[in-house]
């Protein structure tokens, strides 16, 4: 019989099996034991080696006495608040609103540590039922707060046929350096139109980690925008799943990246049934001695014929010393689809640098109003206009380097 040599564990693997334990979640805490963290062994994780990146697992996280300023305010917005893990008192919600709070676990099980330590982790989740239409934007405020914590928390949404919405989730807190696991689980009934935003704003000690799980039913229509712009070490994942004829997805995301971050976007979108569209388009911009990643996977299943998919990958470097890396792929297994992918990478073109220099603008500005112009077909398609600016002015504060 052959033998499985025992995982040599770490401190942090050695403190998650502790809060494991604690919490009752022995299956997990003795899965912990046997795998440990991922390496670069682990196809997912290739480019982000948690157990290498990972040092340190602070205390598990208790009720937040005060909360911190808002990160990101946005005019108009309905908000809600999850602090530590623990949701809020909430506001009188608009009509169509229904607001609730179930048990932790959310997310699809799946092979991934992350969902894992998530489900066995979060105690409760905050709930949301939209019956219809919502007008206002939905912003949920997710903090870690305090002296530094490991932070579960989970959300849950539902929205219903024929409903629409526009759902903002901020993650930030104070600058300890904490360890925030954050799951959000997001099905869209038939016909219904969603645009889902996160943005990551955490402090740069901290290490982010987000895992949001989509299902679209049929002629289901959804937009994703993934920012990061915060966290040392971040890693946001996203899964979905097409259920449901003539559903389409503009899966998007901007990975913003400074010395000493370490930034990776992990897409994985199954197309299920036949007859769905998705676009995938994910920029990275780094400077400094920083790592931006790309790891993006489309499968179109066995019954999906007529998928159209496409996924581009564009990578910006201001430095020579920044590395973005990017894997897309593709499986297919359906013979009548319409399928691709591609990736590129380079620095600002110093044609259009000079013809903005030999017009009298400065090389700062010139170089700014570039950037801006490659980030555009990401937040462009934001039609509110109070939504649009609050992000547009997480982009400015990056390229002043705030």
């Amino acid at each position: 019989m052959r033998q499985t040599m025992p995982v040599r564990l770490g401190p942090a693997e050695d403190t998650l099996i502790a809060q494991l334990t604690s919490v009752g979640a022995s299956a997990e805490a003795d899965r912990m034991t046997v795998a440990g963290l991922p390496t670069r062994r682990v196809e997912s994780y290739h480019y982000t080696d948690l157990k290498t990146l990972l040092k340190t697992v602070p205390p598990l996280a208790t009720p937040a006495n005060q909360a911190s300023a808002p990160a990101l305010r946005v005019a108009g917005a309905y908000q809600l608040m999850i602090a530590n893990g623990v949701v809020q008192g909430a506001s009188t919600a608009p009509a169509g609103v229904i607001v609730g709070k179930s048990a932790g676990g959310v997310l699809t099980s799946r092979d991934d540590v992350l969902v894992h330590l998530n489900g066995a982790l979060a105690r409760e989740a905050l709930t949301l039922t939209l019956e219809s239409s919502v007008d206002p934007v939905i912003q949920i405020d997710r903090r870690c707060e305090g002296d530094a914590a490991h932070v579960a928390d989970a959300v849950k949404i539902f929205v219903a046929d024929n409903g629409s919405a526009v759902i903002l989730e901020t993650f930030s807190g104070s600058d300890a350096a904490h360890v925030g696991n954050h799951a959000t689980y997001l099905a869209l009934g038939k016909n219904a139109v969603v645009t889902h935003i996160t943005v990551d704003l955490s402090a740069k000690a901290s290490s982010h980690f987000a895992s949001n799980e989509y299902s679209l039913a049929e002629g289901a229509k959804l937009r994703t925008v993934t920012i990061h712009a915060g966290a040392g070490l971040s890693r946001s994942q996203v899964f979905a799943r097409f259920v449901g004829a003539g559903a389409h997805a503009d899966f998007t995301g901007l990975n913003l990246v400074a010395d000493g971050q370490h930034n990776d976007i992990t897409i994985d979108i199954r197309h299920g049934v036949a007859h769905t569209t998705s676009q995938e388009m994910y920029k990275q911009i780094a400077r400094g001695r920083s790592k931006a990643v790309f790891q993006g996977k489309i499968v179109v299943e066995r019954d999906a014929q007529k998928t159209d998919a496409k996924m581009m990958m564009q990578g910006l470097m201001l430095s020579d010393e920044a590395e973005i890396l990017s894997k897309p792929e593709l499986e297919i297994y359906a013979d009548d689809v319409v399928c691709g992918h591609g990736s590129t990478c380079g620095e600002l073109d110093e044609d259009s640098m000079f013809y903005l220099m030999s017009r009298g603008i400065p090389k700062a500005e010139a170089e700014t109003m570039l950037v801006r112009g490659f980030i555009a077909e990401v937040l462009d398609p934001i039609e509110d206009e109070a939504l649009n600016e609050a992000l547009n002015g997480i982009v400015d504060g990056w390229l002043l380097g705030k």
